[in-house]
């Protein structure tokens, strides 16, 4: 049609289209595109299958709209299995999605808001595992406290291990505190964090929640129970966010991180960017909140308990292991969203990685190797003995010595392994087991000591030294004289 336009030549068109000349002379007769001269169809093309049915499943989403296709489907099979296969079941689920169409019941209706600036911020959690991010090499489970301004769209993350209250301060806080001013309402969905459910089924917020609002000068509100697209803002940012990362890690050409830390300021320099396309709308928001006018709540519980005499601590029904120094001492312990900070008399004495949940435990084997050495009977039933057991290559040597050995000397040689080990260097042992083990070798104490064992310094000889006093009254003879 173009080129008939430049020169109303139906031969030169035509070839330059690519198709036959008479061809080309219809659809010029016609003036219609290829795709405007096939009648719409408004009849079947095969024989509908279930048309001898269809009026008893008809019926049945009458009385009862919410049966699924598949129901119908499998109800049919076992009624009519003479007539029906398997591969039937998505023409019957078409044909139920037409008339639910045209028969159903009414769909809930959403209605687009108008957002106001300076009226809320939105925080929700956000898995971010499919990002396939590692902490030096290990792979690393987490989360993304996410908040967003819905009017701006301005938006800020930190990362968390969990969905927690200490998350939601830690996230709320940073995002606030990086913009220096707060709107009138903080809104989330119903997470433990915030809320916690009532004997009537609904839910209301925490004591400990209501007061880190009141304190930052915010209103609480949340969203009805199971209606996610009440945080629909939100909700769609996280996805935004999280597809904005993986580009940007695909940029980085590396999803290793160094640490926590340096993944986080990493998340923290994207968001930036991100933010700084936003910077009219954010003004506006500025604008219209109120200064913040509070320092930052410390963000973890402080918590004073006894070391009990297993050399543990229990935080959040999970038990831990300390230093046995500290047994039978009162210790203070922080808890992070993250970690536990334990001090004692103020002094810092260690740092472990926080267990969520209940029922678990983390013991350190150098915390308790030295009592239990001189106590191997201890081991054979020790409650957390698998934690002894620092990496699969210690395994394999336990295995190996219970073998070539009776049960109570394996103990016994495993022991005193753990204790070079807390002597030493893990990853040393670790090696001189490997090469023990791939010798065919029995992995005996004395032969990992002697692998693992520093090599001694050689004492330089070195000649006596003479001592020549003369030097001095040479010394002496150089020496100005200088008048009284």
């Amino acid at each position: 049609m173009e080129e008939m336009s430049r020169h109303g030549k139906v031969g030169l068109a035509a070839a330059k289209a690519g198709m036959d000349r008479k061809t080309a002379r219809k659809y010029i007769r016609e003036g219609k595109l290829p795709s405007q001269l096939a009648p719409p169809r408004d009849w079947r093309t095969r024989p509908d299958p279930f048309e001898e049915d269809w009026p008893g499943i008809a019926l049945m989403l009458s009385d009862a709209p919410e049966f699924e296709a598949k129901t119908l489907f499998e109800d049919l099979l076992a009624r009519r299995p003479d007539r029906y296969n398997e591969g039937q079941l998505r023409t019957l689920q078409r044909r139920i999605k037409q008339w639910r169409a045209r028969h159903g019941p009414a769909k809930e209706v959403y209605f687009a808001q108008e957002h106001r600036p300076g009226e809320a911020a939105q925080t929700d959690f956000t898995v971010a595992n499919a990002l396939g991010v590692t902490i030096a090499g290990e792979a690393f489970d987490h989360m993304l406290c996410h908040v967003a301004l819905p009017y701006s769209n301005w938006e800020w993350a930190t990362v968390c291990t969990s969905e927690s209250l200490l998350a939601l301060r830690h996230g709320v806080q940073e995002a606030l505190f990086r913009l220096g001013r707060i709107p009138e309402w903080h809104q989330t969905d119903n997470s433990t964090a915030a809320t916690h459910k009532l004997p009537n089924g609904k839910r209301d917020f925490n004591e400990e929640y209501v007061a880190f609002m009141k304190y930052l000068g915010l209103k609480a509100r949340t969203i009805a129970v199971g209606k996610k697209h009440q945080n629909g803002d939100i909700e769609s940012l996280n996805g935004a966010l999280k597809r904005r990362l993986e580009q940007h890690l695909l940029l980085r050409g590396s999803r290793d991180f160094e640490s926590v830390k340096s993944y986080e300021l990493w998340v923290w320099s994207v968001l930036e960017a991100a933010n700084r396309g936003r910077r009219k709308k954010i003004a506006e928001e500025l604008a219209a909140m109120r200064p913040l006018c509070v320092a930052r709540l410390p963000e973890y519980r402080e918590f004073d308990m006894r070391v009990s005499s297993w050399s543990t601590i229990s935080v959040k029904r999970n038990t831990y292991s300390v230093p046995s120094r500290l047994m039978r001492e009162k210790v203070r312990v922080r808890i992070f969203d993250d970690r536990i900070e334990v001090l004692h008399g103020g002094v810092h004495q260690l740092t472990m990685d926080r267990l969520h949940g209940e029922g678990g435990h983390r013991i350190n084997y150098r915390h308790i190797i030295f009592s239990l050495v001189q106590k191997p009977g201890a081991f054979a039933r020790y409650r957390y003995r698998e934690d002894l057991f620092p990496t699969l290559v210690f395994r394999l040597a336990f295995d190996a010595l219970c073998e070539g050995l009776s049960s109570w000397k394996a103990d016994m040689e495993y022991l005193r392994i753990l204790q070079i080990s807390a002597q030493t260097m893990e990853s040393e042992v670790e090696r001189a087991l490997e090469e023990i083990l791939e010798a065919k070798e029995l992995p005996v104490s004395e032969r990992v000591k002697s692998l693992v064992a520093p090599d001694r310094p050689e004492v330089p000889e070195m000649s006596e030294l003479e001592v020549d006093l003369g030097e001095y009254d040479d010394h002496l003879e150089e020496l100005v004289e200088v008048p009284a």
